[in-house]
């Protein structure tokens, strides 16, 4: 008698051992951040401090009945779920080792050419301060559904801990619910060329230059990343190019059909701050902003926000011409720098004395931008106008269909391409804090494992034991 429960307990306790052991063998080193949202599919991408075979478990309504289990059992993980509706939320976890982190939301990308686009867009941030952080929370509090990252992504020199250490962890609740995207700064080409801002991200590509510059569609706006690196001559030459990037930009730009078009990169082409406009970026990639109706150039590299009037050539472009703006958005975390000249005649808005970041919305034909501080306050707002084409009906039983942020996108279906509109002030609303989500090794729910099926077993045999020793 006394061996069948000595055999019971020990059931129970080994089951009890194992998932415990299980439960502490590996923690995320990395929270989970969102990489290649489209559509559809969606990449979330985490590291673990040991080795085991990983899952996302995810779904709509505040659900996570499905799952997706990671190909390999290491540490670094990048976990695909594709079959996603367009435009809808998701709530996700990732269970790893027995431990699971707390749940959170994000959205998928909308069916391409819904005309309303919320989006983010800072530079210059990667120091893991108060500042960078204050704005990454400012950030998440507007709720956008994409995030532009301008370069200087991980000071001071671009290295694996330093994208840990200064992207990942003061930046984790922002990159876990919001997806992002990025171009390099000059920061991250001091490390090897920038290897590990190119191991650390997972980002849209181009047939001809890879992650280095891709383009990708959102709703009704086509959205343009460049390598400004490479077109100074910083990457190897069979990498990158700045012919073939410039080749590819005039086709790419030719080729979309969305009605608003907004092109982001590291060095400005326009700038009255420290490091000044860059010529070579302003003579190979303006005119073709201008030839084919780019409405922003989001850039970063001075550390201050700036807006030109819109811009032709080398000089403001005449009263009822439609040409792009461009903005220096570098306020996101690092030193600001006092400016050290007189406001040029080019420039409509500056300001030197506030970490900030830009939030833009585009409904329709109107793209209301606001640049703001972590408190709230408006640093600059304006907004473009344009009028576009009646939408095509939709046929009965046909939808639209969809393309994951990825690949090169053939752009919305639109009878016209317009141009970029006038530019006109328009007031905006204050921003807030967010939440940090954290993994949470105690949760209930943890993934079933020898362990957990070892528990139940434990407990029939205890309680077969006591039936017999009742029936005695």
């Amino acid at each position: 008698m006394h061996r069948l429960y000595s055999l019971a307990f020990g059931a129970v306790a080994a089951a009890l051992t194992l998932t415990a052991s299980s439960a502490s063998a590996a923690s995320l080193t990395r929270q989970p951040y969102l990489q290649r949202v489209g559509p559809d599919t969606a990449t979330i991408a985490f590291r673990l401090d040991g080795n085991c075979v990983p899952a996302v478990r995810y779904g709509t309504h505040g659900s996570t009945h499905e799952s997706a289990q990671s190909a390999d059992a290491g540490r670094t993980h990048a976990i695909v779920l594709s079959g996603l509706q367009p435009g809808t939320e998701y709530t996700y976890l990732v269970e790893a080792c027995g431990a699971r982190t707390t749940p959170v939301r994000f959205s998928t990308a909308p069916v391409p050419g819904t005309r309303s686009v919320h989006f983010t867009a800072v530079g210059d941030f990667g120091m893991n301060n108060a500042d960078q952080r204050a704005v990454a929370n400012a950030m998440l509090a507007r709720k956008p559904e994409l995030f532009l990252m301008l370069g200087d992504n991980a000071y001071e020199s671009g290295t694996e801990a330093e994208f840990q250490s200064n992207l990942f962890v003061p930046m984790a609740p922002l990159l876990a619910q919001v997806p992002s995207v990025a171009v390099p700064g000059n920061h991250e080409y001091v490390t090897n060329r920038a290897q590990p801002y190119f191991d650390n991200l997972y980002l849209p590509t181009s047939p001809t230059g890879g992650e280095h510059y891709y383009s990708f569609d959102w709703g009704h706006v086509h959205f343009v990343g460049l390598d400004a690196n490479c077109a100074m001559g910083m990457a190897s030459q069979d990498r990158c190019s700045l012919a073939a990037q410039r080749k590819w930009l005039e086709q790419d730009l030719a080729a979309s059909d969305a009605p608003w078009k907004v092109v982001f990169l590291h060095y400005p082409p326009w700038s009255s701050g420290e490091h000044g406009s860059q010529p070579l970026i302003h003579r190979e990639f303006t005119p073709l902003f201008e030839k084919y109706g780019v409405d922003l150039v989001l850039t970063g590299h001075d550390h201050h926000y700036e807006r030109t009037y819109p811009m032709k050539g080398s000089a403001v472009g005449r009263s009822g011409e439609q040409n792009p703006t461009y903005l220096v958005v570098g306020g996101g975390g690092a030193s600001l720098r006092p400016f050290e000249t007189s406001k040029p005649s080019w420039t409509a808005v500056r300001n030197d004395r506030d970490h900030g970041y830009l939030d833009v919305k585009v409904e329709e034909g109107t793209l209301t931008a606001q640049v703001l501080t972590p408190s709230g306050q408006m640093i600059d707002s304006f907004s473009l106008t344009k009028d576009l084409p009646p939408l095509p009906e939709e046929t009965p039983g046909v939808t639209s269909p969809s393309s994951p942020v990825g690949s090169e996108q053939p752009g919305t279906a639109q009878p016209t391409t317009p141009a970029p509109g006038p530019v006109t002030g328009n007031p905006g609303l204050p921003g807030g804090s967010g939440d940090v989500e954290d993994l949470d090794p105690n949760a209930p729910g943890c993934s079933t494992g020898p362990a957990m099926v070892m528990l139940p077993a434990g407990l029939l045999v205890l309680a077969g034991a006591l039936r017999r020793r009742r029936r005695r």
